[in-house]
């Protein structure tokens, strides 16, 4: 009965490493920053979860050390812990250098209830932060040009 907990063991193996092809794929296709990351953390969970969980299963029926299993799972738990931080937290160092996704300037509407723009905001509003940018950036240049003379 050992042979049938090795094959599912490989199944597991075999679905992580799709996982990982799938994601080496998706990161070189991608066309911006965030979706990389999307591609790389997903692989990079899902992969390492179904290469650890098909590892765990192998040292179980191959009777290694219970140890060996133990040692698996703990790592395992890491991962699946830090990995979505750390592409959370890429994500908002490049949310906050000044990136924008590729189709942030388009407007997507899908799914009932989509606006193009939201119905609460007054269109006063939306045209005054346009203003307030033009007077800081006009104060600004006076600033430089009093500085250079």
């Amino acid at each position: 009965m050992a042979w049938f907990g090795e094959i599912i063991a490989g199944v597991f193996i075999a679905i992580g490493s799709f996982f990982y092809v799938v994601g080496a794929i998706g990161i070189y296709r991608m066309p911006d920053v965030f979706t990389r990351m999307h591609a790389a953390g997903i692989s990079d969970t899902a992969g390492a979860g179904m290469l650890l969980i098909g590892m765990m299963l192998f040292a179980i029926s191959t009777g290694v050390s219970f140890f060996v299993t133990i040692k698996l799972a703990i790592i395992l738990g890491v991962i699946l812990f830090t990995s979505p931080i750390a592409t959370h937290a890429l994500a908002q160092a490049a949310l906050q250098a000044g990136l924008e996704p590729v189709l942030a300037s388009k407007k997507v509407m899908i799914g009932p209830g989509a606006h193009a723009e939201p119905a609460s905001a007054p269109k006063s509003a939306k045209k005054a932060p346009k203003k307030a940018a033009k007077r800081r950036a006009t104060k600004s240049s006076a600033k430089k040009g009093r500085a250079r003379s």
